[in-house]
């Protein structure tokens, strides 16, 4: 073999060799910092704000853009902010993202809008009207429906929370740490609440600060007493007062709040019972009592 070959292939080899180590020394992909990206993965997990979920392959329900357009274009701004806290506060239902809820409300106006003007085709009238009321309540039916389960799982929460205070509390007192005490009523707790908490315990175990996890609850939910809760939490560890003194008031007073919620529910029971009572049992008892009577007076007035 002459020179020359051999020359030709020592200086292929040579470049070989630099191009597998210049591969092997620049990073694959770029990656973000280790708690960072461990909170965005739980947020993304809890939020659900990917794309429409795919179930064995094949995509799920997909509408069309033109429906969020439209949805979109008819609602005011910082509609998607306001869909991201009613979502939060309904506990981010699976497969549910702004995106998808504003295509739904396209979705409802197009149906039922398009359902009112067959109903009242007959007339030019009727037909503006019925497609009007159709559409309007296919829009805005999805913003109640969402309402009305945020409404439910904050009503869960309220209710959960003197229990899983008295349990935080005797797990505080027993000689837990704050940390495993939560996971003691994350872990033997269910509802909105254990779930709650068991995501705070998460980001806590990844390296995110306490103080920064407690105010993520409260931007998550709308509970008067939670909210109380973890300020009096956050100001304790700013002031160093024992946390288990702290807990000890704040499980005395939800358990207040609680009897006065069902006392003022007692209350209600009256003015919710008085409308049935009065369209449904009071004709009913004037037919039994006064029917025989004016069935008689009619005999007599009239001789029949």
């Amino acid at each position: 073999m002459s020179g020359t070959v051999l020359l030709a292939v020592a200086l292929g080899a040579l470049g070989l060799a630099i191009a597998i180590g210049v591969m092997a020394a620049l990073p694959s992909e770029p990656r973000r910092g280790g708690v960072a990206a461990a909170l965005t993965s739980i947020d993304e997990r809890y939020a659900q704000q990917s794309r429409t979920v795919t179930v064995r392959g094949t995509e799920s329900t997909a509408l069309p853009g033109w429906l969020r357009w439209v949805a979109v274009r008819l609602s005011p701004s910082g509609i998607h902010a306001k869909l991201r806290r009613r979502l939060d506060l309904a506990g981010n239902p699976g497969r549910w993202t702004p995106d998808r809820v504003l295509a739904v409300k396209g979705l409802g106006l197009v149906v039922l809008g398009a359902l009112g003007v067959l109903y009242g085709l007959p007339s030019f009238g009727l037909v503006i009207l019925s497609g009007g009321v159709g559409g309007a309540i296919g829009f805005y039916l999805p913003d109640v429906l969402l309402y009305n389960a945020g409404q439910k799982r904050q009503a869960r929460i309220a209710s959960a929370m003197p229990d899983a205070m008295d349990m935080l509390t005797v797990c505080v007192e027993a000689g837990l740490g704050f940390d495993a005490a939560l996971a003691q009523v994350a872990r033997n707790t269910e509802g909105p609440l254990a779930a709650e908490f068991a995501r705070a315990l998460q980001e806590m175990q990844i390296g995110a600060a306490r103080t920064q996890v407690l105010r993520a609850i409260v931007d998550r939910t709308s509970v008067t007493e939670l909210r109380a809760f973890i300020s009096a939490l956050i100001q304790a560890a700013e002031l160093g007062v024992p946390v288990a003194r702290v807990l000890r008031e704040q499980a005395k007073e939800m358990r207040v709040r609680r009897r006065q919620r069902a006392e003022e529910k007692a209350q209600k029971v009256p003015v919710k019972i008085l409308f049935p009572l009065i369209f449904c049992l009071f004709p009913a008892l004037f037919v039994v009592i006064l029917g025989p009577g004016v069935i008689i007076a009619a005999r007599i007035l009239f001789g029949h």
